[in-house]
């Protein structure tokens, strides 16, 4: 496979972005990938706009409660009012951050705040503190680790998923500081238990409020002398962020996992030890981490192109960039998650989504090749999600809360695709070259779809039925998973 121009554009796209759109999927030919990447970073430079779906039934609630003490004095409906509403804003918060990643314009922004938001991966039913956190992750997405992590950790979410409101002194709780080390900094093998005991030390008496405030509560806090990592002082909670980060373990682990996310599953150690080393040493600077990846010749080799298979958030936001969807309803989009795996919000676990070859199973695949006919058909959607509901977090209850006993789901799928965008990308090209180019827009792949088993699928009675066809046709095969 010859690796083009267009090809290179498509794939920066697809790992700093959510793939091309239609709007401007006809210029990718002429346009350098140095040109593109700083485009990419220019329209992702303002300050994003906090998401906030809250209702004011929870704001109401909140207000003027200035500990969670105080949430005991709600009455048991009042309480279980606050966790229905709140999984409702949740949902609402995932399918308007949906919403941003396909259509924003911060691509680059909306990118890499996925990927923190599998690494700091949080399941709290309060809809206050994810937005909070959402909002953390997407102000500080490109641009010093150190602030992010130090925000993160300082987030009632985070603080209340891995029980620090719980560790005070002389009853410290390790949940909190052994997360930060094993999932967030240096990675497990690099500390022993008793860093962890010291660190859980440090951490004592960083708590919150129902408000949504970080709190320092000092009479929690335990300021005897500690050691971790082998230095010793009266650390606090600031202190081992700041030891973590002096670590070059730190650089080495985070650049790793960046690597295995935006550039390929398997690791080339050479080239992860030279950019670790230019992270490090520009004090954890993202922005400059991802430009090292992004403008450097390697990435754009043929064997990192092609080979990533698609998350379930990263394929339902690229079908909408090529085919912008107007859909009566947005419960597929949650349907289609849950039922491929990845839910925004509700990670299975404190070590986020493994990704890779985890995205891809029997059923899992089935239903992939069949959402594009899904999406541009006015039909009803009848799956069956994995029913766990311990992972769903009561996404499985229904209005009255109660557990849904149904084997499957049925939902009426009313919408419409605007074609003049799609159509118009080809609108230069010759009827015999048709085929080829929609191949090579829609499809990142080495491997092609055989012309003569796709034109029993396509629809030949107008130029403009053939395109929809063949692009609806493409995205159902399995070459369209990969990136």
């Amino acid at each position: 496979m010859q690796v083009s121009n267009r090809l290179k554009n498509q794939h920066l796209l697809w790992r700093a972005a959510f793939g091309p759109m239609a709007e401007n999927a006809a210029d990718l030919d002429g346009i350098s990938q140095k040109k593109l990447w700083e485009l990419l970073l220019k329209t992702s430079e303002k300050s994003p706009v906090k998401i906030d779906v809250a209702s004011s039934m929870l704001d109401g609630l909140v207000k003027g409660m200035q500990d969670l003490g105080q949430m005991q004095k709600l009455t048991q409906e009042q309480r279980k009012a606050v966790q229905q509403q709140s999984r409702e804003d949740i949902r609402n918060l995932n399918l308007r951050w949906m919403t941003e990643m396909t259509n924003s314009e911060a691509q680059f922004r909306e990118k890499m705040s996925l990927f923190w938001h599998g690494h700091f991966a949080c399941r709290v039913i309060n809809i206050l503190f994810q937005q909070q956190l959402l909002d953390i992750l997407r102000r500080n997405a490109f641009g010093k680790f150190g602030d992010l992590l130090r925000e993160v950790s300082k987030s009632p979410s985070m603080l209340q998923f891995l029980n620090n409101q719980q560790n005070r002194k002389q009853k410290p709780n390790e949940n909190f500081a052994r997360e930060v080390m094993e999932l967030f900094t240096m990675g497990r093998g690099n500390y022993t238990e008793n860093d962890v005991k010291e660190a859980a030390r440090a951490f004592t008496g960083w708590g919150f409020n129902l408000q949504g405030e970080y709190i320092f509560r000092d009479n929690q806090h335990d300021d005897g002398s500690k050691t971790f990592l082998g230095k010793t002082g009266n650390f606090n909670g600031d202190d081992i962020i700041d030891i973590l980060l002096e670590q070059k373990q730190t650089a080495i682990y985070i650049t790793k996992k960046i690597y295995r996310y935006f550039v390929n599953e398997k690791v080339d150690e050479k080239k992860v030890e030279w950019l670790a080393n230019r992270f490090y040493e520009n004090e954890y600077d993202i922005k400059k981490l991802m430009s090292d990846i992004f403008t450097s010749d390697w990435f754009y080799e043929e064997k990192n192109i092609g080979t990533k298979i698609k998350s379930p958030v990263d394929l339902l936001v690229g079908i909408q960039r090529l085919l912008p969807l107007e859909l009566e309803n947005n419960a597929p989009l949650l349907l289609f998650q849950r039922a491929l795996g990845q839910i925004l919000f509700y990670p299975p676990n404190v070590a986020g989504w493994p990704g890779g070859k985890s995205w891809i199973d029997s059923s899992t695949l089935m239903l992939r090749l069949r959402i594009p006919q899904f999406l541009t058909a006015n039909e009803a959607i009848n799956i069956r999600p994995k029913s766990d509901d311990d992972v769903m977090m009561g996404q499985m209850t229904d209005e009255k809360g109660k557990l849904e006993k149904k084997a499957g789901y049925g939902v009426k799928n009313g919408v419409a695709v605007d074609w003049k965008m799609p159509v118009k990308i080809f609108e230069k090209v010759s009827r015999e070259n048709l085929l080829p180019k929609i191949s090579e827009t829609v499809l990142q792949t080495k491997s092609r779809v055989s012309s003569n088993l796709l034109a029993k699928y396509l629809n030949s009675e107008s130029r403009e039925n053939y395109i929809k066809s063949t692009i609806i046709n493409l995205m159902s095969t399995p070459e369209y998973q990969l990136c």
